[in-house]
């Protein structure tokens, strides 16, 4: 069965190969010893801490197969981001150069550097293994962070991000990155990427151009590619998407990938989830349609994707002994749920 859980520290050698796999451009997971063990340490922490408001928590979920005993993905949720280090992106708008007396009317876009979504939610860290792209697997390893964070609103930003991973060759080499290195930077966009991911942003701050860049003053090979995602990204996005999240001109700085945002409680998942306490009774149990199903808990979460009946009249969930068991829940515990599909 597949389960979604917390990360431990036992998990370390299956982040590490994650982390290899999902290669240059998944900034945050680099290839560090160290930083991936602060990041299970810091997920840890987060999940067994008692907050009533958003701070700089940062969860780490795994997707497990509990038959083989093999964690086959990750995705996580920083609660709020840029509150220690700055939190860059580019927007993009427009300017209007105008001369009334010569009857000239031009419009311009423009890069403006920021750091507008200090303080937001952001989703991120999803990679599924290529064994275990089948399915709903993908949908559950993201999807089950809006579960997590409507049960669990008081530790979350009401604004929700994602960053999307822009376009880059199989050897790193983003088109974007390539004209601000050769302009700005003398790094490529793998060191760059690296120096990110493990924290290290303060080159950014002092080599990044202080002032709006004029888009049609990039080369077109970067201009193509602004608020464009990577193919294995295209899925994900779609995704999004159909969550509700939407682009608003933000993209990333390194790679011109698009940031989607959505208000939590809009989130169609979200939305749609109910909280009902359990009964478990397989008799009554006659339904195929399946849910993405988590318990109420914190720090012994747990999430599967199963069916159930709804008991409209007496306000419960039923459920198999075994989903329940999974969930590690008894009769009367609450559990959160969505289904995994929605009808067009």
């Amino acid at each position: 069965m597949i389960i979604i859980r917390p990360i431990k520290h036992s998990d370390y050698n299956a982040l590490h190969e994650i982390a290899i796999e999902s290669g240059i451009g998944f900034t945050s997971l680099p290839v560090n010893e160290a930083l991936l063990r602060s990041k299970i340490t810091d997920s840890e922490v987060a999940f067994t801490a008692h907050i009533n408001q958003p701070g700089n928590e940062s969860y780490l979920f795994v997707m497990e197969d509990t038959d083989t005993g093999q964690v086959v993905g990750t995705s996580g949720i920083a609660s709020s981001v840029g509150l220690e280090d700055a939190f860059y992106h580019y927007h993009l708008s427009k300017v209007v150069h105008a001369s009334r007396e010569l009857d000239i009317y031009n419009t311009a876009e423009i890069l403006t550097l920021c750091n507008d979504y200090t303080g937001v939610s952001e989703i991120c860290t999803l990679f599924l293994r290529e064994s275990a792209r089948h399915g709903n697997c993908g949908r559950f390893l993201s999807k089950v962070r809006f579960l997590f964070m409507m049960e669990h609103k008081d530790r979350f930003a009401e604004t929700v991000i994602a960053e999307m991973r822009g376009i880059s060759d199989e050897n790193g080499k983003s088109p974007f990155w390539q004209w601000l290195e050769e302009h700005f930077f003398s790094m490529d966009f793998p060191t760059a990427d690296y120096l990110t991911g493990i924290g290290q942003k303060q080159f950014i701050a002092e080599l990044m151009p202080k002032y709006p860049i004029y888009v049609s003053l990039l080369s077109k090979e970067a201009q193509a590619v602004i608020g464009k995602v990577h193919d294995k990204t295209k899925p994900a996005l779609r995704l999004l998407e159909s969550e509700g999240f939407s682009c608003r001109g933000y993209v990333d700085i390194f790679d011109a990938g698009p940031t989607v945002e959505a208000n939590l409680t809009h989130i169609r998942t979200a939305q749609a989830s109910r909280k009902l306490a359990v009964r478990i009774d397989e008799q009554a149990l006659n339904s195929d349609t399946e849910y993405f199903v988590i318990n109420t808990k914190i720090a012994e979460f747990r999430a599967i994707a199963t069916s159930l009946n709804i008991d409209e009249v007496n306000e419960q969930a039923i459920i198999s002994r075994a989903g329940a068991n999974q969930l590690g829940i008894q009769d009367g515990e609450f559990i959160r749920f969505a289904p995994t599909t929605f009808k067009v």
